[in-house]
């Protein structure tokens, strides 16, 4: 296998979303910086701090030049950031002196490399949230067309009491609506202009260092943070906590849908799921298991992520670099693994028959619970749970139904009403119904 399986053209298509792995290419790296060298010109010629014809002809050059990543190789690995080769580079491409010596003006690398990374990012949590949309959408239609269709809900990995599978799916999709409220709230303080030259003070950028961060924010169309945040990196740390949330809730799918397709359970099918290499019979939840192993990535490169913002007085190599190695992988499997659930929700085969057998055993034991409350109608509760209790050691040992057992021992009580699955399921298609409805509404 290679380094990183995101960029191998043998697993990419398993692993890698390639509407993202475009926005974290190196091109693409280079041109978003260059964009933000282009607009700092600009605004810096229209503010008077460079001359206006420099600036003017450093905006039109860092739209037109293109320049190979591989030539910034040396230079970056020896100076740790690439700017420097890249402002070298951009400079000779330009072949105009007169004008060239003002790109750059005041700015440090973080500023140039930061503020390209906040461009990309906007594209990316765009097709983040995008994708996530769609998985919500099919969640949805999953919940809705089965709010009434009864399953075993199950706690510890045992038969608990019905619910419907409408809910299932509905208890996947409700996370994805409050993480689009966090995503929202997140934006503006992570898609942010950075612009506070070597040391975070601006001293190189002049008296209108303010005035000029705030221009560069409005042509860019990012947020003002009003201050340096070269050190404090909170807002990346966020982010990397905002993308281990939505690594959870499509690994907790995958979880789902991993157990439910278990050749001794057969709840749902895939469509299209994977075959082995030796065995004809086997369809491999293929997709389930991408979900629960990037949800594990994520999660694990989010540690990484939360220590680098512990970032040594006014910059961090070593914080900074362990961004660049673990943000981009997270950004890239939440983007992946909400594709993939996507899929699989719009696909997915629920088999309502199996949900049904399981849930009708001959014993009747799920409807325990419910039974219980029933005759707390007529007796104190500890007394009917330990009633039922013994009742269910008396149908296991005998093989009669928990329910016959109960109406020999209290008949006349109408305990049969309980174990109806419409009534047995309780608000679970109710809040199936809801979510359908809440996608529909947002």
């Amino acid at each position: 296998m290679s380094i990183s399986p995101f960029d191998s053209a043998m697993l990419r298509d398993l692993f890698t979303d390639r509407d993202v792995a475009t926005l974290f290419s190196d091109t693409a790296d280079i041109r978003a910086m260059l964009v933000v060298e282009g607009m700092l010109a600009k605004v810096q010629g229209d503010l008077g701090v460079i001359p206006a014809d420099s600036a003017a002809f450093i905006h039109r050059s860092s739209l037109e030049v293109q320049i190979d990543p591989a030539g910034l190789s040396l230079a970056t690995g020896q100076n740790g950031v690439c700017v420097p080769a890249l402002i070298a580079a951009f400079r000779k491409e330009m072949e105009a002196p007169e004008h060239a010596q003002y790109a750059h003006w005041g700015a440090t690398s973080q500023d140039i490399i930061d503020t390209g990374l906040a461009l990309r990012m906007r594209q990316a949590l765009a097709l983040i949230e995008a994708r996530g949309d769609r998985m919500a959408q099919a969640l949805a239609r999953l919940a809705g067309d089965h709010a009434g269709t009864p399953m075993v809900a199950r706690t510890y990995g045992q038969t608990a009491n019905p619910t419907s599978f409408g809910a299932v799916a509905a208890a996947w999709g409700w996370p994805w609506l409050d993480h689009k409220a966090r995503l929202a709230a997140l934006r503006p303080r992570l898609l942010a202009v950075t612009l506070s030259g070597a040391a975070g003070n601006g001293a190189a950028l002049g008296p209108k260092a303010a005035e000029t961060r705030a221009r560069l924010a409005e042509a860019l169309k990012l947020a003002d943070p009003g201050r340096s945040i070269h050190s404090t990196r909170d807002h990346v740390a966020e982010l990397a906590g905002w993308l281990t949330l939505v690594a959870g809730t499509m690994g907790k799918m995958g979880e789902d849908l991993l157990l439910l397709a278990q050749s001794d359970v057969g709840e749902v099918r895939f469509t299209g799921a994977g075959e082995s290499s030796t065995m004809p019979q086997k369809q491999n939840p293929v997709g389930a298991s991408v979900l629960i192993a990037l949800a594990r990535h994520v999660q694990a490169l989010n540690v990484a992520v939360q220590g680098a913002a512990l970032h040594r007085q006014q910059r961090d190599g070593a914080a900074w670099f362990t961004e660049w190695l673990s943000l981009p992988a997270m950004i890239m499997g939440v983007a992946k693994g909400l594709s993939v659930a996507a899929d699989l929700a719009e696909t997915l085969d629920p088999q309502a028959d199996a949900m049904s057998a399981r849930l009708n055993d001959p014993l009747g034991l799920i409807h325990a619970e419910a039974l219980s409350f029933a005759l707390a109608a007529h007796m104190p509760r500890p007394e009917a749970q330990a009633v039922v209790k013994t009742a269910c050691k008396d149908a296991i040992a005998t093989g009669t139904p928990l329910l016959s057992v109960l109406e020999r021992t209290h008949p006349g009580l109408g305990l049969a009403e309980v174990t109806d699955p419409a009534r047995a399921m309780g608000d679970a298609p109710s809040e199936a119904r809801a979510f359908a409805q809440a996608v529909a509404d947002a």
